[in-house]
């Protein structure tokens, strides 16, 4: 088969996608070092990282706008080129203080890739689920590697060295996103752009049943999965005494099955329809985080492990099923928009999730995360079974 143009857009959106999820992913092997030598709590580190995650779900919506004002290609350009260098200037902090600085600016450059990527792979795709489907692989594919990287180069040689390393994935990719992408014509290059900011206009943008419908799900599905993201491992530590390597080990198929779930589910959404596709995801992560609790075996705790991996991958449609709504001058600034609420809402998931267990025990807090996987999955089946139009 000849290789195409569009194909080196999106392989080379999936690899701006892992720096800019590289870049955070490298950070928390190595937080008992910065810790250690800067004298902070865990605490106070999480403060830093809650931060960084908040800054990066906030600069959804002005990448968006962004996008549609100079074009893709530059806003990408800045995304990577600046998770590099946030990423040096992290390694370099001098004071704890400064590190919190830097962090938030990882999280708010590195934000600026994934709605701008998307709008760019919806120009260049018909079959969008599955090119949003293989760009996402990005993200958890850097949860496969980044980690280990880390942990390996922090043990031996400090976290400073570890934190940096995104440098020496992104230089490359920024070079490559460069050299082998062509310009778009911007959308709305005449508006000003505070006038994309109206607080009207925003409303009226999220406002919209089918949309307001999609965003509810996704908010929720968010939410869950960033409580599996934080706290699968010590749920398995805790509630199932495996050890911390098993636990390790449980985690990292949950990334594998998440990664080749992002293909499968795009591909799904784009032959027999998003809510299909979306519903399924659900559907698996339900069953997923019940089986992780009433399953008693080795094998039952695993099967239970990689389906709510691929419960986790539903991302891959749902995200088409936004832009499936939007008219292509609103691509840009509203799917932005969009992934700045349901990130930021979801990004309490960690914190929820962590309340969960504290009051109410582990078994009850992953019950309650597969009662909202159960929750959007009755959503989507009442929706298509009485023809209810969002």
């Amino acid at each position: 088969m000849r290789w195409q143009y569009r194909t080196t857009v999106l392989v080379l959106c999936l690899l701006a996608f892992f720096v800019t999820y590289f870049a955070r992913m490298a950070i928390s092997p190595v937080i008992p070092f910065i810790a250690g030598d800067f004298g902070v709590s865990n605490t106070q580190i999480g403060f830093a990282l809650s931060g960084m995650w908040l800054a990066y779900g906030l600069s959804q919506f002005p990448s968006g706008v962004l996008g549609d004002r100079y074009g893709e290609k530059p806003v990408i350009l800045v995304a990577v080129g600046g998770t590099a260098i946030a990423s040096l200037l992290l390694a370099f902090a001098p004071a704890f203080p400064v590190f919190v600085i830097f962090a938030i600016l990882l999280g708010l450059v590195a934000g600026l890739h994934y709605a701008v990527a998307t709008t760019l792979l919806s120009r260049t795709y018909d079959e969008l689920g599955r090119a949003v489907g293989i760009h996402s692989i990005g993200g958890p594919l850097a949860g496969l590697v980044a980690p280990v990287a880390a942990a390996w180069v922090g043990t031996r040689y400090g976290w400073r060295p570890a934190v940096a390393l995104a440098l020496g994935v992104g230089i490359p990719v920024f070079a490559l996103f460069a050299w082998r992408v062509r310009p778009t014509e911007p959308r709305r290059p005449g508006q000003p752009m505070r006038e994309r900011f109206e607080l009207s206009a925003l409303y009226d943008l999220v406002s919209r049943p089918p949309i307001a419908f999609t965003l509810a799900i996704a908010m929720l599905g968010t939410f869950i999965v960033q409580g599996m993201l934080t706290f699968l491992p010590t749920f398995l530590i805790d509630y199932h005494s495996y050890s911390a390597t098993l636990a390790g080990t449980a985690f990292s198929a949950f990334f594998v099955v998440r990664t080749v779930g992002q293909f499968l589910l795009g591909e799904l959404s784009d032959r027999y329809g998003r809510d299909l596709a979306i519903g399924a995801a659900m559907l698996a992560g339900a069953i997923g985080l019940f089986g992780m609790v009433v399953g008693t075996g080795l094998a039952a705790v695993g099967v239970a492990v990689l389906l709510a991996g691929l419960g986790s991958s539903f991302f891959a449609a749902l995200d088409p099923r936004f832009l499936d709504q939007f008219g292509d001058t609103e691509r840009g600034a509203g799917f932005g928009l969009v992934r700045t609420v349901y990130t930021v809402v979801g990004s309490a998931g960690s914190v929820g999730m962590g309340l969960f267990a504290d009051l109410l025990g582990w078994a009850t807090a992953f019950l309650i995360l597969a009662g909202l996987f159960s929750l959007t999955f009755l959503a989507l089946v009442t929706n298509w079974t009485f023809d209810l139009g969002y």
